[in-house]
């Protein structure tokens, strides 16, 4: 009674920025929540299940990947504007779609979602941050399905965020996400955007297919000053 698609071989590729790798031996994409969860009811625990998003910090190797990786659709990337300020999103939804809608509706707070090139799922996950925000100073509330197929909802304290990094339970993939913001000004926020865009522009190879922030600061000093003194990303 699966109402999604699945694929069997599926190129990978195409899944990542970079558009490497070999292929996924079961590429599942639910319809909608309810799917998912009754696809996880029924995959056999020993079976590994690898959620992808954008892509944008994932390498893929040659060698494909074994067992299922599901990919969330359209039915997770909704945004939806509520009272009091606040944003309601799907899993799937690019951040800086986020990012725009509240801009639109003159909700400031998250215009640091611009700088994050990948899907709300993931900065649920890794507690996304840029030019001065994360995800813990915005996020009220979190809704997923574990490995077990059980809806799971996680308030601002059970995330336990740190930087780049939450303790949400790893078989949890996540749905939706809420938002608080605060009232703003559309054309200001605008601009502040427009900041972040220029600045990542000036500074990084925006337009490259890169690794970009694939490697989180170390306590105490900067991964970019480490990787040129190792010599650059050829020494890696």
């Amino acid at each position: 009674e699966f109402r999604g698609s699945l694929e069997a071989n599926a190129a990978t590729a195409p899944l990542s920025w970079f558009r490497t790798g070999g292929s996924a031996q079961i590429l599942m994409t639910p319809a909608d929540e309810d799917d998912l969860a009754y696809a996880l009811q029924r995959i056999d625990a020993d079976i590994s299940v690898l959620v992808i998003g954008l892509g944008s910090n994932l390498l893929i190797r040659d060698g494909g990947i074994p067992g299922i990786v599901i990919r969330l659709g359209r039915a997770f990337a909704e945004i939806r504007i509520e009272p009091d300020c606040r944003v309601r999103a799907g899993a799937a939804v690019p951040d800086v779609k986020v990012a725009r809608a509240a801009a639109e509706a003159g909700i400031a707070g998250l215009s640091f979602l611009r700088g994050i090139p990948g899907m709300i799922g993931g900065a649920l996950r890794m507690n996304g941050g840029a030019y001065g925000g994360e995800v813990q100073d915005v996020l009220l509330e979190a809704r997923g399905v574990n490995r077990r197929g059980e809806r799971v909802h996680f308030d601002l304290a059970s995330m336990g965020f740190s930087y780049r990094h939450s303790d949400a339970p790893e078989d949890v993939i996540f749905t939706e996400a809420l938002f608080q913001g605060q009232p703003g000004n559309r054309d200001a926020i605008l601009a502040e955007m427009n900041v972040i865009t220029e600045a990542r522009s000036s500074t990084q190879p925006v337009n490259t297919r890169t690794g970009g922030s694939t490697f989180k600061n170390p306590t105490g000093a900067k991964a970019w000053q480490l990787v040129d003194a190792a010599g650059g990303v050829a020494a890696l």
